[in-house]
Parts: structure tokens; C-alpha cells; sequence
């Protein structure tokens, strides 16, 4: 990770490198590059926690199959473009917001739109101020979406149909942070379609079937369903199918110094490998 001393560019997308299949990847947690203004109190040791740490390299062969990888360059403790626009605390505000805010459950924790705590630590001394945090909307929230909603679109006009994978991590003690009982063992990978809801169940039926094989464990919806970008984008009767998967960071990374691991290598191998048998199956649809 690094601060910024200048304006960034809020994405890296990454376009097919062979004949391009209707597959739009993204990465929207995984960015580590801390904006000027982001005035936080935290050190670098804290904040690098909310990161998912090199998911980006993890499926860096996203183009080499004819995919599309979006990945941003931003940090999600900054602002949280896998949220809706209106999840945001009062409480964390110096005067009242310009519309109507909902707060969810992840607003109320501290990760919502803005995030204002993490790891039960406070992110900032004082209230914010609403210019401040429009600036972060219009100037990283709102040019990822458009990003991704273009390339949505162009595979829909093009293909007539959209796989879309919304690439995350977990730490290994996620059920334990979300107290949800500090015995229970996370798998390997979870697979989120909100219950059934975001995308056809052969896609989320192929891919456990392949990481199984490969030897990892596999859970689904337990305990991250998908929030926002899923929901927006999953519409299996209009053809749009939408999965979130997340890795456990154990797999690839040593989760107190950030470091790659020697199973990094593994991971992408075998990333490599799913991407291939997804790209036979979205092709024999098409």
C-alpha cells in the first residue's frame, strides 16, 4: 500500500486478450492506494486489514481467458463502492447528509459507505464534513460503477447474456469477528448468490465442483451471501448472472505482515485452471 501525493487514476481494467466471452470480473476491495485527504487516525498496520490483499493477482488471468477484469486502485476503508449510495451513518457526519440516508446493519458496525471503524478502532478524531465525502462518490465511487455497468452492458448488447464474478478475500477469523462463534472452521472459499437469487445455480454448481476437485473446501453463503454489486448486477431471468467469491486469506498470505505465501503461486495456478473450464462452459452457451 501507499498514500498518494497525487490524483490516481480510481480503476485499472484490464480488456480480453483473446476472443472475448461475456465474462466481467471485478475487484473492488482489493485497491491500495490511499488518497491525499483521507484524513484517517489509523496506522498503515490497521488499515492494511480491510484490504483483499492481491485478489487482483490472484485472477490476473481473467483477460487471458477473454474476460474483462476491473479492480480498484482505492481502498474500501476510504470508500466502499460494494455498498449503496444511501448506507451511511448519520452519526458520522458534521451536518446533516443532502438526501435520505438508510443505514444497514454494516453502516451500524462501521462499514458502510464510509467506514468509520474498523477492527472496533476509530477511524477518525472528528465528524465529517458532506463535501468531503460527495468528493469521494463523484470522484472514485461513481467512475468504478460506470466502469463496470459499461462493460455490463456491452457484453448484454454484444453476447446477450453477462457472467459476472465479484472477487473478494476473508480473513481467516472472519466467523469470530463476526461472533458468530470463534470455533467454527471457515472453508476455503465461499460462494455468494444471496440465497439463490443473483445467478443461474450451474455456475455456482461448476465452479464448487472444481475447486473441490482441486482439493479446497467450499461453502455457500455461509458467512457472506454478497452485498450490493451482486444484487445490483444479478438478474437471472434478464440473462445477467452475477456470484461473489471469497478467498480465505490463509490460502496465500500471512495475514499479520501481508506477505505472499508459498501457496500464493498454487492459488493463481489454480484460479488459472477455473477460469479455463468457465470459459468452455460460458462458450458453449453462447
Amino acid at each position: 500500500m501507499k498514500f498518494a501525493d497525487s490524483e490516481f487514476e480510481p480503476y485499472r481494467l484490464q480488456l480480453p486478450e483473446t476472443d472475448p466471452i461475456p465474462l466481467v470480473c471485478d475487484s473492488p476491495h482489493s485497491g491500495s492506494t490511499y488518497p491525499q485527504d483521507f484524513d484517517t487516525i489509523l496506522p498503515v498496520s490497521v488499515l492494511r486489514v480491510a484490504e483483499d490483499a492481491y485478489v487482483d493477482e490472484l485472477w490476473e488471468a481473467v483477460p487471458r481467458h477473454g474476460g474483462t477484469l476491473l479492480s480498484a486502485e482505492f481502498p474500501r476503508s476510504y470508500i466502499d463502492v460494494n455498498r449503496e449510495l444511501d448506507d451511511i451513518d448519520p452519526n458520522i457526519l458534521a451536518e446533516p447528509w443532502t438526501c435520505g440516508v438508510r443505514p444497514t446493519e454494516k453502516s451500524r458496525l462501521g462499514y458502510g459507505l464510509f467506514w468509520h471503524s474498523l477492527d472496533g478502532h476509530p477511524m477518525y478524531d472528528r465528524k465529517l464534513w458532506v463535501g468531503e465525502l460527495e468528493n469521494r462518490i463523484s470522484t472514485y465511487y461513481e467512475p468504478y460503477h460506470q466502469a463496470l455497468w459499461k462493460q455490463i452492458e456491452e457484453a448484454m448488447e454484444r453476447f446477450g447474456m453477462v457472467w459476472h464474478l465479484n472477487l473478494h478475500s476473508m480473513p481467516s477469523n472472519s466467523y469470530a469477528l463476526m461472533k458468530q462463534g470463534g470455533d467454527r472452521q471457515l472453508a476455503d472459499f465461499v460462494l455468494g448468490d444471496r440465497d439463490g437469487t443473483t445467478c443461474d445455480p450451474t455456475l455456482i454448481g461448476i465452479i464448487e465442483d472444481y475447486l473441490v476437485a482441486c482439493g479446497y473446501s467450499v461453502a455457500r453463503n455461509d458467512p457472506f451471501k454478497g452485498v450490493a454489486l451482486i444484487a445490483q448486477v444479478g438478474q437471472p431471468a434478464e440473462r445477467r448472472h452475477s456470484l461473489q467469491i471469497e478467498i480465505n486469506r490463509r490460502l496465500y498470505m500471512n495475514e499479520s505482515s501481508f506477505e505472499k505465501t508459498d501457496g500464493f503461486t498454487r492459488l493463481q495456478h489454480d484460479l488459472d485452471g477455473l477460469l479455463a473450464h468457465l470459459r468452455e462452459f460460458i462458450r458453449g452457451l453462447m
